[in-house]
């Protein structure tokens, strides 16, 4: 008999928040998708911006690319002075779907890949992020997932059982090593997708039987 799902484990950017440094840089580069496409590839990497993730200090990012671009000075400096023109909110109809799951009483906890230094703007700019038990941030651990180790984390202080829990990510790589460890996944598409998921799943059963509020 399958173990029913009584909690949920949230990836944060792009599944609640929506985090792009082409907010910013679009404007930098004056509407030049292609140029910006480049540096974006070239200069300040996914790989790059990962190390902040996993705890390297803003300040010897940016060092380290200037030293190695210094014609690109302004822009590379441009993505720490303006991190948060990145953020162009929450994704409402996610966050949604998490007050739904709070209010049949879910256990929601969250893993994010994040840096220490900018993840404090998040939380006091979204209220949301109030309603999960407790927030990994890989920054603060050292650990990025998709390492098993930052999934172990979430369930060693919540005390969620894996194979009790559902696992959200925008992530394959991130979702396969969830599901590795016995977390039941979706891959996040999308906020409707999202619900119709939960609801085959069983997580909202309780809810979409019932009338909402205001209805």
């Amino acid at each position: 008999m399958t173990e029913p799902l009584t909690a949920a484990v949230f990836d944060l950017g792009g599944v609640l928040i929506d985090w792009d440094p082409r907010h910013l840089y679009r404007s930098l580069f004056d509407g030049d998708d292609d140029a910006m496409e480049r540096f974006l590839a070239e200069v300040t990497t996914p790989a790059w911006n990962a190390e902040q993730d996993a705890g390297r200090t803003w300040q010897d990012a940016v060092d380290l690319l200037v030293a190695q671009h210094p014609d690109r000075r302004d822009l590379i400096v441009a993505y720490r002075e303006r991190w948060t023109d990145m953020l162009a909110g929450p994704i409402d109809g996610t966050v949604e779907v998490l007050a739904d799951l709070r209010r049949t009483g879910v256990r929601l906890a969250a893993i994010t890949n994040w840096s220490a230094e900018t993840f404090p703007v998040a939380k006091r700019r979204y209220a949301f992020l109030d309603w999960f038990e407790t927030i990994v941030v890989s920054g603060e651990e050292g650990i990025v997932k998709p390492d098993p180790r930052i999934f172990r984390l979430v369930l060693e202080r919540t005390g969620m059982r894996a194979t009790s829990t559902v696992f959200v990510d925008d992530s394959r790589t991130n979702v396969a090593a969830a599901g590795a460890l016995g977390f039941a996944t979706i891959l996040f598409t999308d906020p409707a997708t999202l619900r119709s998921e939960l609801e085959a799943l069983g997580v909202l059963r309780a809810l979409s039987s019932r009338p909402r509020p205001g209805r």
